[in-house]
């Protein structure tokens, strides 16, 4: 089972989809603002790729204080990203037990 948190409107995540699907592999989408439980699913995702689940080229990135971006290397990570979930670095994938972020060369190797 493969599960593909992001956002709607976000062009990586429909380019994952999309690839994903082509590749015969079924995946799940959940939106990361509207339907996905951030509180239990950020620990793990923190654990397995720390803080790689940071999209520090985003808008919103650019946007906070640098207290907020002082936060994101540290204890408060979780909370950085549970008040801003669009700087969570998309897509999320959610595979076989294993956390992968991003759509990279990397990514799709490891997916199979």
């Amino acid at each position: 089972m493969t599960t593909l948190y992001g956002l709607k409107n976000c062009d990586t995540c429909k380019k994952a989809l999309k690839e994903l699907e082509a590749d015969g592999k079924a995946a799940d989408f959940v939106d990361i603002r509207t339907e996905a439980d951030l509180p239990s699913k950020l620990p793990r995702w923190i654990s397995a790729v720390g803080e790689k689940l940071v999209n520090r080229s985003s808008t919103t990135w650019r946007n906070l204080s640098d207290a907020d971006k002082a936060r994101a290397s540290g204890v408060s990570l979780e909370g950085l990203l549970l008040g801003n979930p669009t700087l969570i670095k998309r897509p999320v994938i959610e595979q076989g037990g294993e956390v992968f972020v991003g759509w990279s060369a990397e990514t799709k190797a490891r997916l199979g």
